[in-house]
């Protein structure tokens, strides 16, 4: 496209890629043992072998060639730096390059962008990062897929799929399968829970019943006689709204709502922001930048329309600015995902349920908190002591933006475990007075431990996210993002690589391990090619590269060690194959 003297073109996608093995020596195109390591000298580019690719990028070129400067528009993140820079290395572009950074594609969002062009070297260290997370990728993959298929897979059918290993993918694989055997070697241990109902409220025991003969002693002690509440004792809270929408977050939420994989959420979410509805999607903060905030009005006017009866509330006062969502220091290149203002029409239905989500997050975070009170009732029969615990709401505050939202019908899979905990949790309880007694029915029952729950495609990002670590905590989850495994970006393509090359598979809403996904990670004794800690470590490199605080050849170098370091270990093992 062309006009008022600029040439507009594209890159459908990757046009460029590095060599292949046989591309920096002949013989390295036959899969040998006695060739690994393969460690190039110096690592290079070339064009995808594509007739549309080739003929694309002779456009690109002879644009390029002619042009007096260069405006990347690439995508504004790690890998769109790193598709534009290589195919203008590849084009040999020699003219002044500046870059257009926008985080969203409304028509206000571009032209403030181009009237901020920023110099390309201010991307420097972004590029840096891609291509050393593409080396990576490169030494690790390679050299590792060849070594084990040669080592372990040679008994196997001729024309059967390599034993595909990756820096992000195996440890992702060892999370799945680890979860499985601790499920399969679970055994259930037996325990007793004493329990008594008084004024039709169930109150337990806060004393752990260690077996059934000492349980059926406390039945007989408390049985006749009668029951006393020795305390009442309430607390006032606060619940802050759910913070803003990540890429993981988001995905996390329509896998729980909705049953949506990762891919398919960031094939919506990357539709919205193409729509100009949404903000740019692969991002990993929950924040907003002070310089948003100006801008809440606008965008809520434009969403008006669609969102009136939660928005109608909100006018005629300042829009609240809390510390939990607008933070400069917590945002980097892009802020939290958020709606543009631009009004949402012509969506599909499932682009609708994504878009909803993301608009009533935003439109709840200008709520005040929710206030609630605590009520926790203590009891006692024949000095066997009991508690029960009610919640109610107060003021519900952001709560009420969800409150409106109508249930739909055609959300069935949405998983309604944590919504009984909450109904359990915010039970409002009858007055009780400390000292009233009465009588009370109590019970023994017996219960089993439960093994841990499968994998979910939300569970499993969440554990990528935090390198393989439990972590409910928002605040504490955001400290480990730097050592999670992967990028937000990346996530969802690793695990449809993994259920594409046959390791997992869905199974209901539970991510199985196949035998050939387990098979491959019992061969893998080194913890560097199967640890999601020691992963998140080279991840968190990877953005110290970013922000200028790691050398970026210190990181290929350490990588190349450790790639001749696997090889060396595989080669000298002397146990049997798959």
């Amino acid at each position: 496209m062309e006009g008022n003297g600029y040439q507009v073109t594209w890159a459908l996608g990757h046009l460029c890629e590095l060599k292949y093995p046989e591309d920096y020596q002949p013989e390295w195109k036959r899969w040998s043992l006695g060739s690994l390591p393969m460690v190039p000298p110096r690592f290079q580019i070339r064009l995808k072998r594509d007739k549309g690719v080739e003929h694309q990028f002779a456009v690109v070129k002879r644009l390029i060639e002619n042009a007096d400067r260069i405006i990347n528009c690439g995508d504004a993140g790690q890998e769109g730096e790193l598709i534009q820079r290589w195919i203008m290395q590849l084009a040999g572009a020699k003219c002044p390059v500046e870059r257009l950074w926008v985080s969203s594609l409304t028509d206000d969002a571009i032209r403030e962008g181009f009237s901020t062009l920023r110099a390309s070297a201010d991307y420097d260290r972004l590029y840096m990062a891609g291509l050393c997370r593409a080396v990576g990728d490169w030494l690790l993959g390679m050299n590792a897929t060849r070594l084990y298929t040669l080592k372990y897979g040679n008994n196997r059918e001729k024309g059967a799929q390599p034993l595909s290993i990756g820096r992000v993918q195996t440890p992702t694989l060892a999370l799945v399968v680890r979860r499985q055997q601790e499920i399969e070697n679970f055994v259930p241990e037996p325990y007793w829970v004493l329990s008594t109902v008084y004024r039709d409220t169930t109150f337990t025991s806060t004393k752990k019943v260690k077996d059934e003969a000492e349980g059926q002693e406390a039945m007989a002690a408390i049985k006749d006689a009668p029951f006393e509440v020795t305390g009442v004792e309430k607390k006032k809270g606060t619940e802050a709204p759910p913070r803003l929408f990540d890429l993981t977050s988001l995905q996390v939420e329509c896998n729980k709502k909705f049953g949506f994989t990762a891919e398919t959420t960031l094939s919506l979410i990357q539709s919205l922001y193409e729509k100009k509805v949404a903000t740019y999607p692969r991002v990993d903060t929950t924040y907003l930048p002070d310089d948003v905030y100006p801008t809440i009005p606008k965008i809520c006017n434009g969403i008006y329309a669609h969102y009136k009866d939660v928005l109608d509330p909100l006018r005629g006062k300042p829009f609240r600015k809390s510390k939990k969502v607008f933070d400069n220091s917590k945002v980097t290149d892009h802020h939290a995902i958020i709606p543009t203002g631009v009004p949402p029409t012509n969506l599909t239905d499932v682009e609708r349920k994504v878009y909803d989500l993301i608009a009533r997050r935003f439109i709840a975070n200008f709520y005040e908190d929710c206030k609630f009170s605590t009520t926790t009732v203590k009891g006692e029969s024949a000095k066997v002591e009991f508690k029960v615990s009610g919640k109610e709401i107060l003021e519900e505050g952001w709560r009420f933006v969800f409150a409106k939202k109508e249930a739909t019908p055609e959300e069935p899979t949405e998983d309604k475990s944590d919504e009984k905990k909450d109904d359990a949790e915010e039970r409002t309880l009858p007055t009780f007075a400390k000292g009233e007694s009465g009588p009370h029915t109590p019970s023994l029952t017996q219960k089993f431990t439960t093994p841990p729950k499968p994998y979910t495609e939300a569970t499993l990002l969440r554990a990528m996210e935090t390198a393989g670590k439990l972590v409910d905590d928002e605040e504490l989850r955001d400290a480990m993002k730097a050592n999670g495994i992967g990028r937000p970006s990346t996530r969802a393509g690793i695990i449809e690589t993994l259920k594409k090359r046959g390791y997992i598979k869905l199974y209901r809403k539970s991510l199985q391990a196949t035998p050939t996904g387990v098979a491959l990670i019992g061969i893998i004794r080194e913890d560097l090619l199967k640890s999601a800690e020691l992963t998140g470590l080279w991840e968190k490199k990877l953005r110290l590269i970013e922000s200028g605080e790691y050398d970026a050849m210190q990181f290929v170098a350490e990588l190349k060690q450790m790639v001749a370091g696997i090889v060396n270990q595989v080669l000298a093992d002397n146990t049997s194959r798959m």
